[in-house]
């Protein structure tokens, strides 16, 4: 028998080096991220699946923003809020951050993130709502990704900071329809992709049955088509439509049933791997502070980046609304959806045209929704200004305290604030700002 190869000298001396870089530390706080923080000589390092209080021993790595990674590779002294994850793949998926925070410590962390993104936006000391929150199976809407290797089909999320696939068995986030849709469809997709081939789910539940969206493969034969068909059939989908990537224009493959999305009852059919606010419950907060903010007193509103109706049907049962929105089939769907409500649309690109100071003069309110990335040139012209009140919505506090800011030196008032999570166990977590002229 061949005595085992020994590792290459400069192996070894790395091997050593690694394990004499292992450092023991005290988490104080946990960041933006959901990364406990913990200060080594001077440097912030961010370590995953960590509670304040822990003592852990890590690795450092490789630098991040103001700070180094590190790896967790074990917790010596559990801090207080320590919890048990609801997940088997939590730790691994990237997905869910912060599964290990007790139910009690994650509902103070999703208020505290908001109180410190105002700071850092000196908007101390402004008034925030309770923290309205979703229960684990609520999720309505998901992106999955697949990858095919030989016969076998992973289908999930990304693992934690990686490109690689987490092959997805459970998911307590997800709405239960999503979550049995999960194995006919890695079958499914055994199926249709090539060896070595790719592609995105954008999967969502609403009214009617799944409504499934296949960003990739570049080709989809008719064989292809014909088991996707098949899919849908047996698995209660609802539409079925595919585009060869995310640039592309949804082709229909299988529509069985009517889909259908309703706003304050008004019914929409959304267009396919159109936007969807994550759960039904995230949306119904959302929509009451947004309803709440705006009252009845205003007799003209605008609501930019509308997508397809979520705020502007319930305000044009009550105002005159202008629904602003860059998206062509978002605003078609709307369209269609607003016979008899006092509800113009109005296709334009907010980031590169936004609303002017001038054409928002006409408003007694405006609401805006923007993506992550937030509404900087808009904030910008809002502030320039002079309408009465303004609602931001935002799924991204630091944006919105970025945006917060710009129309506080514009001569805004941020009145009070509303936080909903529905992204559950993540860092994510949506804002409703309230923002008045001085």
């Amino acid at each position: 028998m061949r005595p085992a190869k020994r590792p290459p000298p400069d192996r070894v001396a790395a091997d050593r080096v690694a394990a004499e870089r292992a450092v023991e530390v005290t988490i104080g706080a946990v960041g933006a991220r959901g990364d406990g923080l913990a200060e080594l000589d001077g440097t912030r390092l961010f370590v995953p699946l960590t509670v304040p209080g822990d003592r852990v021993r890590v690795r450092p790595g490789e630098s991040r923003g103001d700070g180094v990674r590190a790896e967790l590779l074990e917790v010596l002294e559990p801090g207080p809020g320590r919890g048990t994850p609801a997940c088997r793949h939590f730790g691994t998926c990237g997905g869910c951050t912060l599964q290990h925070l007790d139910d009690a410590a994650y509902a103070a962390w999703k208020l505290e993130a908001v109180h410190a993104a105002l700071a850092r936006a000196g908007l101390e000391g402004v008034p925030v709502a309770p923290l309205a929150r979703t229960a684990p199976g609520g999720r309505r809407r998901a992106r999955f990704a697949a990858l095919k290797r030989g016969k076998r089909v992973w289908l999930g999320f990304n693992e934690r900071a990686s490109h690689r696939l987490v092959d997805l068995e459970v998911c307590p986030v997800l709405a239960p329809r999503l979550a049995a849709l999960l194995p006919p469809l890695r079958a499914a997709l055994a199926a249709v992709l090539p060896d070595g081939g790719a592609c995105d789910v954008v999967a969502a539940d609403p009214e009617g049955g799944i409504d499934l969206l296949l960003v990739g493969p570049r080709r989809l034969a008719r064989a292809a088509r014909e088991r996707l068909t098949a899919l849908g059939a047996e698995h209660g989908i609802a539409r079925l439509s595919w585009q060869p990537d995310d640039r592309g224009v949804p082709e229909p493959v299988a529509h069985l049933r009517p889909v259908t999305v309703r706003f304050a009852g008004v019914p929409v059919v959304p267009p396919p791997g159109g936007f969807l606010q994550a759960s039904a419950a995230g949306e119904a907060a959302l929509t009451a502070a947004v309803l709440d903010a705006v009252g009845d007193g205003a007799r003209r509103v605008a609501d930019l980046f509308a997508g397809i109706g979520t705020f502007a049907i319930p305000l044009a049962q009550r105002s005159s609304v202008h629904a602003v929105e860059g998206d062509g089939a978002a605003v078609a769907a709307l369209a269609r959806a607003a016979g008899g409500l006092r509800l113009t649309t109005e296709r334009r690109d907010l980031f590169a045209n936004p609303l002017t100071a001038k054409e928002l003069a006409r408003f007694d309110a405006v609401v805006f929704d923007p993506p992550r990335a937030g509404a900087a040139a808009q904030a910008a012209e809002l502030a320039a200004g002079k309408v009465p009140l303004v609602v931001a919505v935002s799924c991204n506090p630091a944006t919105f305290a970025r945006d917060a800011r710009t129309l506080a030196d514009g001569g805004y008032a941020l009145r009070r604030v509303y936080p909903v999570d529905q992204f559950l166990w993540s860092a994510h977590l949506e804002l409703v700002g309230v923002f008045a002229r001085r």
